[in-house]
């Protein structure tokens, strides 16, 4: 019987995706270390690659190795440590939510990090940089938690970013509102809101690296259980994995991630989001990147390369003394902004969101007796903010003053305070009105000026113009704002009419948008000399202050022009929110009616952004409230939106001058932080 020698042992071959992830991960490490090198070579001082060399090897001169050890080489090291940070944040809140939007910034993070440390800092005790941390992680941990438990994890794109995005404008406003009542106490946190990773020595660095550790481990500790949640919930617990318990500990992990790296250098914006997403498409060609163990820290070091390579572009495009103050996260923002809005072009569309009262109908005598309502509440409300104010007045006098009988002082305060009446009704109204044709002509029952970022872009070219023309007039800066507005609308309503304005595109569009004005903007105040600074931040806010008869001019003009147009072509705007298929049936020039109607909002917007700066979540609420009233035939939700509108605002301007007095607070936070409940409240009823 023959016998037949056995083949010789062969070892084992290496695992290709083991090979491949050693490789790349070797090329990020490479590209880190030389952008590193890069970084401590630029800065204001003639300091270059030798005199850092020489700095490292202790045979500087005094001067270069101050500049080097205490200034250039700790802001490398925070460059490293707040990208790498919030990377692995970013990556961690996504696999946990398994959702590619969520991040430091889209779940609010920030900006409940932001307002813990300005409620902080306005007690005038001086915190030491961990406890600062300890506030921080507080302030973002809770406003992760508002936002995933609104949004609901896994259950869209589009829900996270409008909670998150609702909560961040709301605690960004109560935020602003403390910079405005105590400029001494907060002076520089608008500065460092910003995001900045330069540093003076090294003991801010040191004392979050702990911090930053401690997430990591914990990260990796429960690395297995987040990939037994990327198979689903269900898949998880058949596998014996805590799903609750799990991703509480994750989101508790990425706040304190965040929070560190928000303590040392404040908000970065957006890193959180593009590093997972860079290492993404790795994942799907090297199998360990898949996997938590590997990914979270390969995002790290995607985070740290962003960070860095923000600093040295800026560094190299912008002058040295110019570059010096404009913040590391401004860069950062504009880059995330861009990128949102590329990926929303990616993002599969859902359906429209069918609002919840679609066939509601109210008789012709609930329509009456809500406007009688509406206009005695308007009457009531515009004479007591003529009347009440740091000076209180009565009737008589107003009567005088309008006959020309009316003293020196007295003619002085209505000459000041009717202007800004008057301002705050027409910004009311317009906003209201731009609103419910937005929503009309989108079917989004979600979509306002500001959050599809057409507020923004008004904003971005008013402060523009405020902040280099000392001497602009108010058609001037209408005009700005006008431009503003329609640059930024042909971009969202451009790439979101493609699929018919569905819901995920033009709210990613536009989120992605407002916040790439906001960033923006924030460089324009950054810039800016200080009075300008000043004056651009309290018009940000909504503010009515020093408007005259002429700055209400032109709202009031295409507020008059646009409800004339509303009311004549109602049946077509009631054609037009119904679907796709009705009005074309009916022989109506569907894209035509639609762009007649949002260049009106786009109008609309501006002129309102024009007389009383950004008043936010009024072209929500107003159309909601005048369709939950009177149900949805335009011809009715016109009118009762308009006086909606123009109520609020006067209402806002009213306390904001009068519950604080003498100091006062913008009608834009009053609406932002009346608007944000209102919002949340509409995200949680319109659940499904």
């Amino acid at each position: 019987m023959a016998v037949t020698a056995s083949p010789p042992a062969t070892r084992p071959s290496a695992d290709p995706s083991r090979t491949g992830a050693a490789a790349v991960t070797a090329a990020l490490v490479l590209l880190v270390a030389l952008l590193a090198v890069a970084d401590i070579t630029q800065g204001t001082a003639a300091v270059g690659a030798p005199e850092v060399w020489k700095a490292l090897t202790g045979r500087a001169e005094e001067d270069d190795a101050s500049v080097v050890i205490a200034s250039r080489l700790p802001r490398m090291a925070a460059g490293l440590l707040v990208g790498m940070l919030l990377g692995m944040a970013g990556a961690a809140l996504q696999a946990v939510s398994r959702n590619v939007l969520a991040s430091p910034d889209t779940l609010a993070v920030n900006a409940g990090s932001y307002l813990a440390l300005g409620l902080a800092t306005v007690t005038g005790v001086s915190l030491p940089l961990f406890a600062s941390s300890g506030v921080a992680f507080a302030g973002g941990l809770a406003a992760a938690a508002v936002v995933l438990g609104l949004s609901g994890l896994g259950t869209g794109t589009v829900r996270l970013v409008l909670a998150g995005s609702a909560l961040m404008l709301g605690l960004t406003a109560v935020t602003e509102s403390l910079l405005l009542l105590f400029p001494q106490q907060t002076e520089g946190l608008y500065r460092w809101n910003q995001g900045s990773i330069a540093q003076n020595g090294f003991d801010g660095v040191l004392q979050m690296v702990p911090l930053g550790v401690i997430g990591l481990a914990g990260l990796l500790l429960v690395a297995r259980r987040l990939d037994a949640l990327a198979l689903g919930e269900d898949a998880a617990r058949g596998l014996g994995v805590p799903v609750r318990a799990t991703r509480v500990t994750v989101v508790v992990l990425a706040a304190l991630l965040s929070a560190a790296a928000v303590t040392l250098a404040g908000p970065i914006g957006f890193v959180g989001l593009c590093a997972p997403a860079l290492v993404r498409p790795l994942a799907r060609r090297i199998r360990a990147y898949s996997r938590a163990r590997a990914g979270i820290p390969v995002a790290g070091l995607a985070g740290a390369a962003l960070v860095l390579g923000s600093d040295v572009l800026l560094r190299a495009v912008v002058p040295a003394d110019v570059a010096v103050a404009v913040p590391t996260g401004v860069a950062t923002s504009l880059v995330g902004a861009l990128f949102l809005v590329v990926m929303a072009a990616r993002v599969k569309d859902g359906a429209s969101a069918a609002a919840a009262d679609r066939l509601r109908i109210r008789s012709r005598a609930v329509f009456l007796t809500t406007t009688a309502v509406l206009v005695a509440v308007l009457v009531g409300v515009t004479i007591a903010a003529v009347l009440l104010g740091d000076s209180k007045l009565l009737l008589g006098d107003v009567v005088n003053w309008a006959q020309g009988r009316a003293g020196r002082t007295v003619g002085f305060v209505l000459d000041t305070r009717v202007p800004r009446v008057l301002a705050a009704l027409c910004a009311g109204a317009a906003l209201a009105l731009a609103g419910t044709l937005v929503q009309a002509v989108t079917r989004n029952p979600l979509a306002e000026p500001a959050i599809l970022g057409v507020s923004g872009g008004a904003a971005l070219g008013a402060v523009l113009l405020v902040t280099t023309v000392a001497s602009a007039g108010s058609w001037s800066v209408a005009g700005a704002a006008f431009a503003g507005a329609a640059a930024s609308s042909v971009i969202v309503f451009g790439l979101a009419a493609r699929g018919g304005f569905r819901q995920n595109r033009l709210v990613l569009v536009g989120f992605g948008v407002a916040t790439g004005s906001a960033a923006l903007i924030s460089l324009l105040i950054v810039l800016t000399d200080p009075f300008n600074a000043t004056k651009a931040l309290t018009w940000l806010s909504g503010s009515t202050y020093g408007r005259n008869l002429v700055d209400v001019v032109p709202p009031a003009a295409v507020l008059a022009v646009a409800g004339l147009v509303a009311v004549v072509r109602r049946t077509e705007l009631d054609l037009v929110s119904l679907d796709e298929d009705t009005p074309r049936l009916l022989g109506l020039d569907l894209a035509r009616g639609r762009l007649g109607f949002l260049v009106l909002s786009v109008l609309l917007a501006a002129t309102a952004v024009a007389a009383a700066g950004t008043i936010g979540f009024v072209g929500l609420v107003a159309p909601h409230a005048a369709r939950a009233l009177v149900g949805r035939r335009h011809v009715r939700v016109v009118p009762v939106a308009v006086l909606l509108g123009a109520s609020l605002v006067c209402l806002a301007d009213l306390l904001g001058r009068t519950v604080i007095a003498p100091a006062q607070l913008g009608a834009g936070l009053m609406t932002a932080v009346i608007g944000t409940p209102y919002f949340l409240h509409l995200l949680i009823r319109t659940r499904r």
